[in-house]
């Protein structure tokens, strides 16, 4: 299910795989940068603090990669807050109101259903609101899929 507003993108899948690997994937700041084409060397994730990092996603290697770690509620919820498609070095959106997004786990038959939310872009000023939305609508859709990838083994 892909549910879309005007503010949220939401994108469900459902994952075999064990909900403490999916966890696992999501709340460690290494492992989530393999999956998610971030380089995390050395970072943790802490509740409250900025991780910064270098994206290695093709076609975006060595762009900033910057959030900041909202909740880590084992192991049902991941969140943390950034500035959405800020890929522009043009453009400093360092004042702008960030998004959320949140990784919440459940365990269901067959695996774990995992449900990831990016809220705020009604925050977002206008002149990027539209292409941020549309460019982290897609991404979600390929990242979930990296996850899943990434945990069952799968390329």
């Amino acid at each position: 299910m892909n549910t879309t507003t005007t503010d949220r993108i939401e994108k469900q899948i459902t994952i075999k795989a064990p909900l403490s690997r999916v966890w696992d994937a999501i709340a460690d700041a290494e492992k989530f940068g393999e999956w998610f084409k971030v380089d995390m060397s050395g970072q943790k994730f802490t509740p409250g603090k900025l991780v910064q990092a270098k994206m290695t996603y093709p076609g975006y290697e060595g762009m900033p990669f910057e959030v900041v770690i909202d909740r880590i509620e084992p192991p049902q919820l991941f969140s943390f807050k950034w500035h959405p498609y800020d890929i522009d070095p043009n453009v400093d959106s360092s004042g702008e109101p960030m998004t959320l997004i949140e990784f919440r786990l459940e365990e269901v038959d067959g695996g774990t259903r995992l449900t990831v939310t990016e809220s705020g872009f009604d925050t977002i000023p206008l002149g990027r609101r539209a292409e941020a939305f549309r460019s982290n609508r897609e991404g979600w859709g390929i990242q979930v899929r990296n996850l899943e990838a990434y945990v069952t083994g799968k390329d």
